[in-house]
């Protein structure tokens, strides 16, 4: 059975200095960083995971996602708009090769890695389906939005699914704490 990792949103304008910061984000790619380096090095013929994708903001003219003011529950400052630094990965994943990487909110709002499609058009759950894929981890920013869209998506596409989440931070410690509780009561396990 393949199991994937699924790296959500670790991007500079989602990690502090960035636009749209959340507390942790640099510590959160650095630990991701270092457990995808661990994985390339391993000498396992068969690693925890056979797959490792990533999602990312990737936002060209997303409407009223941006607001301006912003009120930071369904509007926010511009962030990882295409063809800036904002919208790169956090040099802490650096150099990390995924075996692919879904773009997601280019004309609306996303939140969800499973809205988002590859460069030749797949979509995430297409994709993990075609290559076996039936369980997955999910890790990133932010607990809160972007990984707790993705994690219930994944529940709900039928894959065996798994928060890690000392591999992620989240905006609001409230927000975050309900959001694990949603989680769990969707059937994902929380590591």
């Amino acid at each position: 059975m393949t199991r994937a990792l699924i790296v959500v949103d670790v991007q500079n304008d989602f990690c502090e200095g960035g636009s749209l910061p959340v507390d942790g984000g640099a510590r959160v790619a650095y630990d991701i960083g270092q457990l995808l380096r661990e994985r390339a090095a391993s000498k396992e013929p068969e690693p925890t995971y056979g797959l490792v994708v990533a999602t990312k903001d990737h936002h060209i003219d997303p409407g009223d996602h941006f607001g301006n003011p912003p009120d930071y529950v369904d509007s926010w400052p511009a962030h990882c708009v295409v063809g800036t630094d904002g919208e790169a990965f956090h040099p802490n994943l650096d150099p990390v090769s995924f075996d692919e990487i879904f773009r997601k909110g280019e004309y609306a709002a996303a939140y969800s890695g499973f809205e988002g499609a590859a460069k030749g058009g797949a979509t995430l759950v297409d994709w993990l389906r075609e290559r076996g894929v039936e369980e997955v981890d999910v890790c990133g920013l932010a607990t809160d939005y972007c990984v707790r869209a993705t994690v219930l998506d994944a529940r709900a596409a039928g894959f065996g699914t798994t928060l890690l989440s000392d591999l992620t931070a989240g905006v609001a410690a409230e927000r975050t704490a309900a959001a694990i509780e949603e989680m769990r009561a969707a059937g994902v396990t929380v590591l």
